[in-house]
């Protein structure tokens, strides 16, 4: 599998040779964008601690007292369903929201109307001091997140250029990550407060990633996709110029310019983009259907189980100090993000999610068993265990189910309907993502009314993960190295996933698409070897068998 000599070029990050202009400006667009998965991943993350601190229970208590520690001040099972899970709710209808949002305002407007919205929730939760009140702020703030987990990756596939566009939605993923370490640090950092300010600063730190995207966004351009979707030519140029540091009547840049134009064009030749689309099975349905699956079952593996309830459910399993095993699991999530964005480049889509999904299914295996054989402290090194192969199952998702799912919910849909795809993916995750957040308490606390699984819940993810398994041989197709044209012939013509990897483009079949949209649209040129290359097309260069001589993303 590591036959393929690393290279910066092979994970997508150096721009191909003869290319003009700079890549700083669009590098440095598409990861300042990212930092956007801060702002999601530490909401995300710092609701786990939050309600683990003794100075919140105290004040947030509405008279219940909590077994496992001592029949201290606690809240209930269902109390804390609902403060966890209501986050996802609001980001399940947020995502929903993006693609309207997004095509009518733009990408940009779009994502400052949701800092403002993320920002009112995060002061309801600020100067809250009962239950109500926190749970409407952290609804607020959930919207705010799931029109952020949509927007993001759209802003940054339309303006990053193609040869380094999987690296930065793989940044995205980091980004993520690092907000969810963050957390953890400032819960740690804060918890032994003996006054609010123990949680109120972890929420109120919110501001300041909001306010440094924020501001950043006065200055980003709009993406030249949008503008071209709206009629705005003229901007359109200005703003990819900016991206490219070229000068708008540079010939490389109005050849792009020409291409993202020819496409459009090519998809308002097929109908108006609607939602109806989505419903025919043959076309978009097979895809949205994939999409929907693969974020759904991103949550089914269980990942944000460690993240929402990792410090209480390490609490119960008697480690002494579950704040920093937080701490831990949360720098594993981001060192192992790494590793992925090479991967997915040169093992490919399909092989990397398999081999994620076997990992994390063994590893989950272990940390039930030892859970469930040594419960709470009566055995030290059966806790070791458990903690040690819970950072070996983050390992496993943080390189593959992590930054895939968004790499391929990203490459599946068309330029017309993507906002409206991507939109509906992102929902189902985070539907699936409130099911869990909610349904978790019950199945893992002890007492009347609950299941009392606690570590046996990973016998759960871990079947789960097998039918993530099944999921990619039969529905996953390899899109690595294939342009979104070539993604749609592939979608056509094949009928099974498996017989994705050996998928060869034929040039007759895009001649054709090119031709029904016009040939003055799409400037063709005959190489040297004697291969149709089209501007259009998204590799840098085409070898013999049609697939790209260079890993492209």
């Amino acid at each position: 599998m590591f036959s393929e000599k690393f290279s910066l070029r092979s994970i997508g990050i150096m721009k191909p040779e003869g290319t003009p202009g700079s890549s700083f400006n669009a590098i440095f667009v598409g990861l300042f964008v990212a930092f956007g998965g801060v702002l999601f991943g530490y909401d995300t993350g710092t609701i786990g601690g939050i309600i683990a601190m003794p100075q919140w229970l105290e004040t947030f208590s509405t008279g219940y007292k909590n077994p496992d520690t001592n029949f201290s001040p606690g809240i209930t099972a269902s109390e804390s369903s609902l403060i966890v899970s209501i986050l996802s709710a609001g980001t399940f209808f947020g995502a929903l929201g993006a693609a309207p949002l997004a095509d009518y305002l733009g990408r940009r407007i779009g994502l400052m109307i949701t800092l403002i919205i993320f920002c009112f929730g995060v002061v309801l939760q600020t100067i809250s001091s009962a239950i109500p009140l926190f749970v409407a702020g952290r609804f607020f703030a959930g919207f705010g997140v799931g029109l952020i987990s949509a927007l993001i990756p759209l802003y940054q596939s339309e303006t990053a250029p193609k040869w380094i566009r999987g690296a930065v939605v793989g940044a995205y993923q980091l980004a993520i990550t690092i907000g969810l370490l963050v957390a953890a640090v400032v819960d740690n950092a804060t918890k032994d407060r003996k006054d609010s300010g123990s949680y109120r600063i972890p929420i109120a730190i919110q501001f300041a990633w909001a306010l440094i995207l924020g501001v950043g966004l006065i200055f980003l351009p709009e993406t030249p996709r949008y503008l071209i979707k709206v009629g705005k030519d003229e901007n359109a140029a200005k703003s990819l110029a900016r991206l490219r540091r070229l000068d708008v009547t540079n010939p490389f840049l109005i050849d792009e310019l020409e291409e993202i134009k020819a496409n459009y064009r090519h998809e308002l030749s097929l109908g108006k983009s609607t939602y109806r689309q989505f419903l025919t099975w043959h076309t978009l349905g097979k895809r949205l259907t994939t999409g929907c699956l693969l974020q759904s079952l991103q949550q089914l593996t269980g990942i944000n189980f460690i993240f929402y309830y990792g410090t209480s459910f390490f609490t119960n399993s008697g480690i002494s100090n579950p704040f920093t095993t937080s701490m831990i699991t949360s720098a594993v999530n981001v060192a192992s993000t790494f590793p992925g964005l090479y991967l997915v480049e040169t093992w490919g889509r399909r092989k990397l999610l398999l081999f994620g999904a076997i990992g994390m299914f063994i590893s989950q295996m272990i940390v039930a068993s030892a859970g469930t054989a040594f419960p709470g402290a009566s055995n030290l090194a059966a806790q070791k265990a458990l903690v040690a192969f819970v950072c070996i199952y983050i390992f496993f998702f943080a390189c593959s189910w992590g930054p895939v799912a968004w790499v391929v919910t990203g490459e599946i849909f068309p330029l017309g309907v993507r906002a409206k795809g991507l939109s509906m993916t992102t929902a189902s995750n985070w539907l699936l993502n409130w099911a869990i957040a909610y349904s978790t308490p019950y199945l893992v606390n002890t007492g009347k009314g609950n299941a009392g699984l606690q570590a046996k819940i990973f016998f759960l993810w871990g079947g789960c993960c097998l039918i993530c398994v099944g999921f990619v041989f039969g529905m996953i197709y390899e899109t690595k190295g294939l342009s979104l044209e070539e993604v749609d012939e592939m979608y056509e013509k094949l009928d099974y996933a498996w017989k994705s990897n050996g998928f060869v483009p034929e040039v007759a079949f895009r001649e054709h698409k090119e031709t029904a949209v016009g040939s003055e649209e799409v400037e063709k040129v005959h190489e040297g070897n004697g291969v149709l290359v089209d501007h259009a097309s998204e590799h840098t260069a085409v070898n013999g068998n049609g697939r790209s001589a260079e890993p492209v993303v």
